[in-house]
């Protein structure tokens, strides 16, 4: 229907410009509300003023059932889309003259936090001495892969790294996270030294015209998030790995190495670029679970009843 459709292409327009959320983001908002909008054309329910909280009772309950989508969904899928229908239901109040808003007595049910997967230090070291560093996209890709865990970096903010932000001397590199907000993040001396290596050896080998980006592919483009996703995934294969490795693990990777040799959390947090200790405090029970673990599998006393 073409009033349900530009009103959805406005909203995610406004999400675009005004968040600095990845691409992924903007898809599951596209997912959660064209479904909804299918839901109220299949109920012949003509303007989102029509929607009341019976419309929105029904259409949740169908949805958790599968009687409308292909699935039942879980507790994480479910709060997710009540969460993109109060985004869209707030919008439309204030920028599309929608007076009623029957989201907002609705509440998700709290996802079970999931632990982050990480690696080992040794998995990772495994796969940092995996590359042969006379290949130029051998240098890239471990530069790609030994930033992330030396800084902790989300794989939209790798994939933006622009090079007039990166201090070699100083060893540090000021990245642009969620929000638009912009932070500082040192690095050790292997990494200063890679990067180095990458800017003079490899890059040139990629850059066809010029540009601030620092990953560049083989036609000289920037490197997008995506293939950031595959290279992680092809070298970890290729280094032997038998689990499968996406860029989030390696951040998750540097915050767990990180707490695991002292870091303070707070410290921890600021490096990441969480808003929230909450956020960050997840990984302190990743290193405390590890922590019992050992104590249960190695002490004499842990197996007795």
């Amino acid at each position: 229907m073409a009033g349900f459709d530009e009103a959805v292409e406005r909203f995610l327009n406004h999400v675009r410009v005004s968040r600095t959320g990845s691409s992924d983001t903007e898809d599951a908002y596209r997912r959660d509300i064209e479904r909804f909008v299918g839901y109220l054309e299949d109920e012949k329910i003509k303007s989102f003023e029509k929607v009341d909280k019976t419309v929105i009772s029904d259409y949740v309950l169908k949805l958790r059932s599968g009687d409308f989508g292909n699935k039942p969904l879980s507790n994480a899928s479910y709060a997710r889309n009540l969460s993109s229908l109060r985004s869209f239901y707030r919008y439309l109040n204030r920028y599309e003259g929608i007076e009623n808003n029957p989201v907002r007595q609705f509440k998700g049910s709290a996802p079970r936090r999931k632990l982050p997967e990480f690696l080992t230090f040794d998995q990772m070291e495994t796969l940092l001495n995996s590359f042969d560093l006379t290949k130029p996209a051998d240098i890239r890709d471990r530069c790609i892969i030994e930033v992330m865990y030396a800084c902790g970096l989300r794989v939209s903010e790798c994939a933006s790294l622009q090079v007039s932000k990166i201090r070699l001397p100083e060893r540090y590199l000021s990245v642009v996270g969620k929000e638009s907000k912009e932070r500082m993040v040192p690095f050790y001396n292997r990494c200063a030294k890679l990067i180095e290596l990458y800017l003079k050896e490899a890059r040139p080998v990629f850059q066809k015209e010029r540009t601030d980006n620092l990953f560049l592919n083989q036609k000289g483009k920037p490197l997008t998030a995506r293939s950031i996703q595959n290279i992680c995934e092809k070298r970890a294969l290729a280094a032997g790995l038998t689990i499968h490795v996406h860029p989030h693990m390696i951040r998750h990777s540097f915050a767990t190495h990180l707490l695991d040799n002292g870091a303070d959390l707070r410290v921890v947090q600021e490096l990441l670029g969480h808003e929230n200790l909450s956020t960050t405090q997840i990984y302190t029970h990743v290193t405390s679970d590890r922590l019992r673990a050992a104590v249960d599998k190695a002490h004499p006393h842990a197996k007795k009843a």
